[in-house]
C-alpha cells in the first residue's frame, strides 16, 4: 500500500462509526476548519524558521487535514480525495498553457497577466460575477483588504497614483479624530476600521505586501523591547516604575543595540 492510500484508509477508520475514533466522528467541516487554518499557520511558522524537519512534519498537519475535509464530503457524497486531487490537477494545466498548452502556446512562453486573465474568466463563469468574488470572508483582514483593493484596481476603481491614497489616509484621521472627540465608540472603530483600510491600499500603491511588513515590524518591537527589558532586569530595576521619559531613553539605547 503505497503512503497516499495508507492515509486515506488510516482517516477513514478513524470515521468509522464502528470502532473508529469518538472526537473524529464528532467533527464536521466547521468544527475543522480553525485546524485546518492553524496548521496552515505553522507550516508558515516552519519556513520561516527555516526548519525543513518541522516543515515536513508541518506539511503532513496540513495534508491531514485535506483528507479529513475530504473523507467527510465523500460521507455526504459531495466529493472525495480523488476529486480534490484532480480538480487542482485540472485547475494548474488550465492556468499553466505555457507548459501544458498547445506548441503555440508553448512557443510563446509565460505571457504577463495570463495567470490573472485565467482567473478571471474562472470567475465568470460561477454565480457571483462580482469583481470581489471569491475573496475569501475567512482571510485574514489584513490580507482581505489587500486583495479588495487589488481587485476593484482592475477594474478601474482606484486612486491614480499613491499621492491620492495618501490624502485620503489624512481624511481617515481627519475623520478618526472626528470620533474620538464625539466619544462615539461605534463610530471611532468604524474610522479607525476605514483608515487602516487606507493604509493598506497605500502599501499596494508602494508595492509593499502590509502582511510581510507587519510581520517585520513585530519582530522588530518584540526584539527591541526584549533587550530593553533584559537590561533593565539585569541592573536590578523594574520597567514598571520607570517614567515614559527614561522608558523612552531606554528603548533609544535598544535601538542602537540591536538595530
Amino acid at each position: 500500500m503505497d503512503n497516499t492510500k495508507k492515509l486515506l484508509e488510516v482517516m477513514r477508520r478513524l470515521r468509522k462509526p464502528d470502532g473508529g475514533c469518538p472526537w473524529d466522528l464528532e467533527q464536521n467541516f466547521a468544527t475543522i476548519a480553525p485546524y485546518t487554518i492553524e496548521e496552515a499557520y505553522e507550516v508558515a511558522d516552519a519556513i520561516s524558521r527555516d526548519n525543513i524537519g518541522d516543515l515536513r512534519d508541518e506539511l503532513g498537519d496540513l495534508l491531514f487535514q485535506v483528507v479529513f475535509h475530504a473523507q467527510m464530503a465523500a460521507e455526504a457524497g459531495y466529493f472525495d480525495f480523488e476529486t480534490v486531487a484532480g480538480g487542482i490537477a485540472e485547475k494548474m494545466i488550465r492556468r499553466h498553457p505555457h507548459v501544458f498548452g498547445s506548441a503555440e502556446e508553448r512557443d510563446t512562453g509565460k505571457v504577463d497577466g495570463s495567470w490573472e486573465a485565467i482567473k478571471e474568466l474562472e470567475r465568470s463563469d460561477g454565480e457571483d460575477g462580482s469583481a470581489l468574488a471569491g475573496v475569501a470572508k475567512a482571510l485574514p483582514a489584513l490580507k482581505r483588504a489587500q486583495k479588495l483593493g487589488k481587485r476593484a484596481s482592475r477594474v478601474g476603481f482606484d486612486w491614480t497614483d499613491r499621492h491620492g491614497v495618501r490624502a485620503k489616509i489624512q481624511e481617515e484621521l481627519g475623520e478618526l479624530e472626528g470620533a474620538v472627540g464625539k466619544r462615539n465608540v461605534a463610530n471611532i472603530e468604524e474610522e479607525f476600521g476605514d483608515l487602516l483600510f487606507a493604509v493598506v491600499n497605500l502599501a499596494r500603491h508602494l508595492d509593499v505586501d502590509p502582511e510581510h511588513a507587519l510581520s517585520s515590524a513585530n519582530g522588530k518591537f518584540e526584539r527591541r523591547f526584549r533587550d530593553m527589558e533584559a537590561t533593565i532586569t539585569a541592573e536590578g530595576r523594574r520597567i514598571k516604575d520607570f517614567s515614559p521619559e527614561t522608558l523612552d531613553k531606554e528603548w533609544r539605547a535598544a535601538k542602537r543595540r540591536v538595530g
